[in-house]
């Protein structure tokens, strides 16, 4: 499953993890994704949407 939103295309962010000393490590962040049914062309499909896309009513 790839961790990206079928509908805007948001994907994984990379970032630093920073520590109590200040040292830096390379971090992921994950849109927050679920599985929701969408009508195209007359058909039922399971697409990965963003929260965002589901609260603006994208789908």
């Amino acid at each position: 499953m790839s961790k990206r939103c079928d509908i805007c295309g948001k994907g994984p962010l990379v970032g630093n993890r920073v520590s109590h000393s200040e040292r830096k490590t390379k971090r992921r962040t994950f849109p927050n994704l679920h599985k929701a049914k969408v009508n195209v062309n007359g058909k039922i499909k399971v697409v990965n949407v963003c929260t965002d896309c589901l609260k603006k009513y994208k789908i």
